[in-house]
């Protein structure tokens, strides 16, 4: 568990002394610069990887470079020094990368009706053959190991969407593939331990109900049709986390809590949509179609506002309040828990839902601010004191 500590300050107060402030000081450092080697060394394999195979641009030079670049990192790793294991990661991950990726590229060229199937079956069995080597392997291959099966999984999720495209998947068999894709990207996270592979997981899960981004010229837009179904299923995801978090082990806690806090990042941008346009649930999903109609739009109209008219519906004004009481019980919560994770993406929310209506519904209102203004006053007094009955007692000082 990581916290937050003032170590100056815990010196002064005699609860820590120098030597172990210099220790926390030097680990926190020592994690970032990992942070940041890590980063970079991703980076410039899938940059060098993608860049030779299209520079190349032949099956049979890829799968040469390939082959030489990982069976010379596999040397350096097997007989080198520890000095060389980043040169020889690298090597082996750029050589695999590239037969990898060239066969996905090679597939998609020439046998296009099939390369989804065979994109999907030849990266699950190599995902199998690496995650076999990843647990019984040699302990200094491990991190070339994971990457590799990392690649794996990569080119079978690719042939999965490749052939769901492929066959015109519709209905309830996309959520469906989409669950898939995103259970094998959280197991995937949960064996290599890493929480960024994790994070990725929630895109799959959010698209079951359509959520999702979109980019045109100069903006990238968040989009949710479902914005009330989206919440519950986040809502259903954050609850199964925070069960997994309280009852699993150390890595099994780390990855549900990351994907706990996406969870909550996507339940928050639904909000921020509902606040907005509000939302009239299953419209989208047993709502009229406008292809139903062969182009009659009377016909549509007519139709979509009969929907509208018997279906359940939240206004702006009603998803604006509920998402503020629950910002405000959730930050709460999370300070009282001490689950800063939570509450800094509650405090980054209640920031954003602030200034949307702000701009949006009480530019105009000023009693407004003068109503929640009057109001934080005491809420914030009756949280210090309930602090101060429950946990160690916090100074007057302390809230100034």
């Amino acid at each position: 568990m990581y916290y937050v500590a003032q170590t100056d300050q815990l010196v002064a107060d005699g609860v820590i002394n120098t030597a172990q402030a210099d220790e926390i000081q030097t680990r926190a450092r020592a994690a970032m610069i990992a942070l940041c080697v890590n980063s970079l060394l991703i980076a410039g394999i899938v940059a060098a990887t993608l860049g030779l195979v299209f520079y190349l641009a032949s099956a049979l030079s890829v799968a040469v470079c390939g082959g030489l670049f990982l069976g010379g990192g596999l040397l350096i790793l097997r007989y080198g020094a520890e000095l060389y294991r980043m040169f020889g990661n690298a090597s082996a991950l750029i050589g695999a990368g590239m037969l990898i990726s060239g066969t996905g590229f090679e597939l998609a060229d020439k046998v296009p009706d099939v390369a989804g199937v065979m994109m999907a079956i030849i990266g699950a069995v190599l995902a199998g053959l690496f995650y076999w080597r990843f647990r019984t392997g040699f302990a200094r291959l491990r991190f070339a190991y994971g990457a590799v099966l990392v690649m794996a999984v990569a080119l079978h999720l690719v042939g999965i969407y490749g052939a769901a495209y492929k066959f015109d998947l519709e209905g309830w068999p996309m959520p469906l593939t989409h669950f898939y894709v995103f259970a094998v990207i959280a197991a995937l996270g949960l064996t290599l331990d890493l929480r960024i592979v994790t994070a990725l997981a929630i895109v799959p899960f959010a698209q079951m109900l359509d959520t999702g981004t979109y980019y045109f010229t100069a903006a990238y837009v968040f989009y949710s049709p479902e914005s009330t179904l989206s919440i519950l299923q986040m809502s259903l995801l954050i609850a199964g986390c925070l069960w997994v978090v309280g009852r699993g082990g150390a890595a099994m806690a780390r990855q549900a809590g990351i994907l706990m806090i996406m969870a909550f990042v996507i339940a928050n941008l639904c909000f921020l949509v509902g606040s907005i346009w509000g939302d009239v649930v299953g419209e989208s999903l047993w709502g009229p179609a406008y292809g139903d109609f062969d182009g009659d739009w009377d016909a549509y109209h007519a139709a979509h506002d009969t929907f509208r008219a018997q279906a359940f519906t939240i206004g702006e004004g009603g998803y604006s309040v509920t998402w503020a009481l629950l910002l405000g019980g959730l930050i709460i919560w999370a300070a009282m828990s001490n689950r800063r994770g939570m509450f800094n993406t509650a405090m980054t929310f209640a920031g954003i839902h602030a200034y949307t209506q702000m701009f949006e519904s009480f530019y105009d209102e000023p009693l407004a601010y003068v109503i929640g203004g009057l109001a934080a006053i005491p809420l914030a007094f009756g949280l210090w004191r309930l602090n101060n009955a429950w946990f160690k007692p916090l100074s007057p000082a302390s809230t100034q």
